[in-house]
């Protein structure tokens, strides 16, 4: 049985209760940060590049097509220029290294439950096409589904933290809190020229 309860949809099975959002939800959760939601994607028809195993994006080196943003593009959590930055380091990235198609359509990674809420230990994530309009802002946009719950380590005011890819599958980005109290972009993107990767170390 299944009912929709405000934002999200309640599950009952067995003896466990299930709450998730519903793509109309995610639609309308991403829209103030000008993200237009096209669809949910299969899990299988999504690509991404690939990485040695037992790499991350976070722990991948510029050999495995690594790239990261430039030194004046690093912005400490509390920095009152944060969302400025991460929104200019993030779209100087985006465009640099092919995130966009020729609509400016991309993928990104979405929790539509916390594993608290699925009643199985693990969050509920998906990949959802969506469209970057002309009014955009993700960082200074607040929306809960780009919010980095590590940053809370750090401060308590939004942070944005986000993992998205290219439809082509040639491409993957991460705009990231650091154990530092930083956040900026990196991208992975294997066989990209590496004459400008500044890697975090």
């Amino acid at each position: 049985m299944s009912l929709t309860h405000g934002l999200g949809k309640i599950h009952s099975e067995g003896y466990r209760t299930v709450v998730t959002l519903t793509d109309t939800d995610v639609a309308g959760l991403l829209a103030p940060a000008g993200l237009l939601f096209i669809k949910r994607m299969d899990h299988d028809s999504v690509r991404l590049p690939a990485l040695p195993s037992g790499h991350s994006a976070a722990s991948a080196r510029p050999e495995h097509g690594r790239f990261d943003s430039l030194p004046d593009e690093v912005a400490d959590v509390e920095a009152d220029d944060m969302p400025e930055k991460v929104n200019a380091g993030w779209f100087r990235m985006a465009t640099e290294f092919g995130l966009f198609n020729e609509d400016r359509e991309f993928l990104l990674s979405v929790c539509y439950a916390r594993y608290w809420e699925t009643g199985t230990g693990d969050d509920d994530i998906a990949w959802v096409q969506v469209r970057l309009l002309n009014e955009w802002d993700l960082a200074a946009s607040e929306v809960d589904l780009l919010r980095s719950w590590m940053a809370g380590m750090f401060t308590e005011r939004f942070v944005p933290e986000f993992t998205m890819a290219s439809l082509d599958g040639q491409m993957k980005l991460n705009t990231t809190v650091w154990g530092d109290g930083t956040v900026s972009t990196i991208v992975i993107r294997p066989g990209a020229d590496r004459a400008n990767s500044t890697h975090r170390r």
